[in-house]
């Protein structure tokens, strides 16, 4: 739904009919996203419309800042582990260094 209203305000029939939901999920996906602030809404005659906010994002970016370092420290420490694990090239088991075949390439060919 955010990525929806990144382009700009819908209504709540635009948005179930966008992502395919029934009326009562995407009523009630619209009441978390009010009650977190990221969305706010707009009465137009009938019609309820939806407008991003956010704002409330960033409080969620400045929260995995936290932990950003321990994700780049553990993906470092993986890393160095496939490293020292992995097979020489040209031994058993190795991957091959040989270009693969793109099998979209080969069609052309015919």
């Amino acid at each position: 739904m955010l990525d929806a209203l990144r382009q700009g305000p819908l209504t709540a029939g635009e948005l179930t009919g966008l992502l395919e939901l029934s009326r009562s999920a995407a009523s009630e996906h619209l009441a978390v996203l009010r009650e977190a602030g990221l969305v706010r809404e707009e009465r137009r005659g009938r019609n309820r419309v939806y407008h991003l906010r956010a704002g409330g994002l960033s409080h969620v970016g400045d929260w995995l800042k936290h932990y950003e370092h321990y994700w780049n420290e553990r993906l470092d420490d993986l890393g160095s582990l496939l490293d020292a694990t992995a097979p020489a090239p040209g031994t058993p088991g190795a991957p091959s260094t040989a270009p693969r075949e793109n099998p979209a390439e080969r069609k052309n060919d015919a």
